[in-house]
């Protein structure tokens, strides 16, 4: 396999939707996960898209496997896509619950793409996609360790994209809004500002082919956080956003 694209929290609803896309148009693929025998299946159905597919297993909290895991890669990589992300609503309650949480968003990814980027010192013209979240934007008492995770997250990709922005990498950040997803299934929602994950992840990979740099999924969640941003916080702070 001479080129692929890699992405982590394949096991994730957003993350299949997007391998299908990449699949589809001729791309061969690195899926990573926790478990990845729950992936075999998805695979098969992928390979009948004409696309090399590959399973790697990979704990993103496991930062000691890192290494390995990073060597054990095939060379030439062409873009690498972090959906990694839990989001318990007890997060606050538990030091390890706490940690995890902040782990899978931050300290995982950001550890592992340092790690393919010392490694990979010819990766002069890719791209790395992190999906961050509108949590991310402003503190909030239903998920403040979530929400800044992601926010630390989106701090380090635009880092990331100034460290490249004189090479030919692209780096975008994503932050969806509400999407109807494994992950979410516990969490109030309104209903017509859901997306469906098939809409998030063309969103993802529209976005990466007209290489923006910050995107919003679905669109309208950037007008709707530019609002969130800007009311003053000690309004903010009373409200039950």
């Amino acid at each position: 396999m001479k080129d692929y694209i890699l992405i982590f929290g394949a096991k994730g609803d957003i993350a299949r939707e997007l391998a299908k896309l990449y699949a589809a148009s001729g791309n061969n693929l690195i899926l990573s996960g926790r478990n990845i025998e729950e992936l075999k299946d998805f695979k098969d159905d992928l390979q009948g898209l004409n696309a090399k597919i590959m399973l790697k297993e990979l704990d993103i909290t496991d930062f000691e496997s890192f290494s390995k895991y990073v060597k054990s890669l095939p060379s030439n990589p062409r873009g690498f896509i972090f959906i990694t992300g839990s989001n318990p609503i007890n997060a606050s309650e538990s030091i390890n619950i706490c940690l995890n949480t902040i782990h899978v968003n931050y300290t995982g990814p950001i550890l592992m793409i340092n790690q393919i980027l010392n490694h990979f010192q010819d990766f002069k013209n890719g791209f790395i996609i992190g999906v961050s979240s509108v949590a991310g934007e402003r503190g909030r008492q239903k998920n403040y360790i979530y929400g800044s995770a992601k926010a630390a997250f989106s701090t380090y990709l635009s880092g990331l994209r100034q460290r490249f922005s004189n090479q030919d990498i692209h780096v975008m950040t994503v932050h969806p809004g509400f999407v109807r997803t494994k992950m979410t299934a516990k969490i109030p929602m309104i209903k017509f500002l859901t997306a469906e994950p098939y809409q998030a992840a063309l969103d993802i990979y529209v976005g990466q082919q007209k290489r923006k740099e910050i995107i919003y999924s679905r669109w309208y969640w950037s007008i709707i956080m530019l609002i969130v941003r800007n009311i003053p916080e000690l309004i903010f702070k009373k409200t039950n956003l």
